[in-house]
């Protein structure tokens, strides 16, 4: 018998270990000999987006296609991020909390590795072992020197953004995009969600004719700043928001008590006090402009999804194809200081133009994040509700037999080994001969089929010293440098009314397990 060299051996060794992990009936499944066909997977995430922006979660966002898709299906309630877009990523491609991935900053991080370990296995390492095509199209953000590229973790192919944000209309100076492995800039006609969008659909249309299921992960960056959507399409906004943040949010907490995704009797949150009130805002006209650009992005992203589900239903695959819409943090409030660094060649004036085209560089800041964020408090980077909170919309048909509303606690850092699951798939040991660390996620299919679901006994997280942990209904979170707050979530879900006097034997309790608990999951300072 002739003897191999160690490097195929290893190489034949992966890849019979991933493959078995589907199973022997699914891989015969897929063949069509026999029992059902394991579903596509598409993932779509949105970059900066507030908890109650979509028409189903209680906003007044025209969103029609995210809301056929949420009252269809199930509609989560209390699933969480990990407060900003590195970490957020880095959770859900790799089942782990995020500062084991090695990304509990951003990916120029001082105290973390700022690009996923080895010792972390990426969903698509795992689903192409497990005999799925692999796409990416969108925001990648957890990795930009090329050994840590898409291609380099298990997608087959990829179209997008390296870098964390740009222009929606071109590529700013020291930005990266890519075409699988290649570099390449934008012409003159890009916008980011036609384009995410576009690739998107190519993707779908060649996994329809392969003979193996598909993973495909659409990671728009809308509505991250800069606010930037064409003409057209803010003017159906212009006028929406005069009438302020205040009444919106009055508004959108009612609708979302309507539709169940806030109980009724939690308080609606206190405007935020650095927030001027909207009777007293001078320039009334910009900051309804600011909203209606914001707003035209989320709509443009969900005309790009209604293209999605046209062509799913057009190929007769929709009713078995597994759908996620999710967003990476709360409503942003941050104001783009840095891009002005990097645009010195723009005046002030140009930067803060008319919001919406290729000059204007602004966000909507911490007046309409307060909105966005409905009926929570703070925003992006913080551990409060309106920094981790995120509306989660799952469709199946094929498993889902009733929409319905789900309220249990769950994480990003789920989504993935809940699609190991439906792959048929196991979390692997080792990958490429590299021990990996075990997954901190747990799989929610159980909740997907209407069953009986054993989630986490807690959930913690860290970014940038803010902090926090949840136990059942209470929740312990602190501002970094500040004191522990603690909160009631049954009663309180908005985290007006801090109990921690009340029960300090509780914030002692939660303490000891915030710090147990962080350090099994890599968070270098406590």
């Amino acid at each position: 018998m002739k003897k191999l060299p160690f490097q195929q051996l290893l190489l034949i060794t992966c890849t019979v270990c991933l493959s078995t992990m589907a199973g022997s009936s699914s891989a015969v499944t897929d063949s069509g000999k026999a029992g059902p066909k394991r579903p596509n997977i598409i993932l779509i995430m949105a970059d900066d987006m507030g908890f109650s922006d979509l028409g189903c979660y209680g906003g007044e966002i025209n969103t029609p296609n995210l809301d056929r898709l949420g009252r269809n299906g199930l509609r989560f309630t209390q699933f969480y991020n990990a407060a900003r877009c590195c970490p957020s990523r880095a959770a859900l491609l790799t089942g782990q909390y995020p500062h084991k991935a090695g990304m509990g900053e951003m990916v120029g991080s001082k105290n973390y590795a700022g690009y996923l370990l080895p010792s972390s296995v990426t969903i698509a390492e795992a689903l192409q072992g497990a005999g799925y095509n692999t796409y990416l199209s969108g925001k990648w953000h957890v990795g930009e020197d090329s050994l840590h590229w898409p291609l380099q973790r298990g997608f087959g192919k990829y179209y997008g953004l390296i870098s964390g944000a740009s222009s929606h209309y071109e590529l700013d100076e020291g930005r990266v995009m890519l075409e699988n492995n290649g570099r390449i800039t934008p012409g003159k006609d890009f916008y980011s969600s036609h384009a995410y969008t576009d690739k998107a659909l190519e993707y779908i249309k060649e996994g329809h004719t392969s003979n193996k299921p598909y993973f495909l992960y659409l990671a728009y960056t809308a509505p991250h700043w800069p606010l930037h959507a064409p003409e057209k399409d803010v003017q159906q906004y212009l006028g929406k928001y005069l009438q302020g943040w205040d009444a919106v949010r009055k508004q959108r907490y009612q609708k979302m008590v309507k539709e169940g995704i806030i109980a009724l009797g939690v308080p609606l949150s206190d405007r935020n006090p650095a927030i001027t009130s909207w009777e007293q805002e001078p320039d009334k006209q910009h900051w309804d402009r600011r909203m209606a650009v914001y707003a035209a992005m989320i709509t443009l992203m969900d005309e790009g999804i209604g293209k999605i589900i046209t062509t799913l239903e057009q190929q007769g695959a929709l009713d078995n194809t597994l759908i996620f819409f999710l967003a990476d943090n709360g409503g942003c409030a941050e104001v783009p200081h840095v891009y002005k660094e990097r645009l010195k060649t723009m005046t002030e004036e140009q930067l803060s133009g008319r919001v919406g085209n290729e000059t204007s560089y602004v966000g909507y800041e911490d007046r309409w994040a307060n909105a966005s964020n409905t009926p929570f408090r703070l925003y992006k980077q913080y551990i409060h509700e309106g920094g981790i909170a995120s509306p989660l919309i799952v469709h199946w048909p094929a498993a889902v037999k009733k929409a319905r509303i789900v309220p249990e606690m769950t994480h990003i850092m789920d989504i993935m080994p809940t699609c190991l699951a439906v792959a048929g798939a196991s979390y692997p040991a080792t990958y490429q001969g590299k021990a990996i660390l075990p997954a901190d996620g747990k799989s929610f299919l159980p909740l997907i089929r209407n069953g009986k679901y054993t989630g986490h006994e807690a959930l913690i997280w860290e970014h940038f010293g803010n902090k926090g942990i949840r136990q059942g209904k209470w929740k312990l979170v602190a501002l970094k440098g500040k004191a522990w707050e603690l909160y009631d979530l049954d009663a309180d879900r908005t985290e007006t009314t801090d109990v921690a006097a009340r029960y300090p034997d509780k914030v002692q309790e939660l303490t000891r397990l915030y710090e147990e608990k962080a350090s099994q999951a890599g968070v270098k300072i406590l």
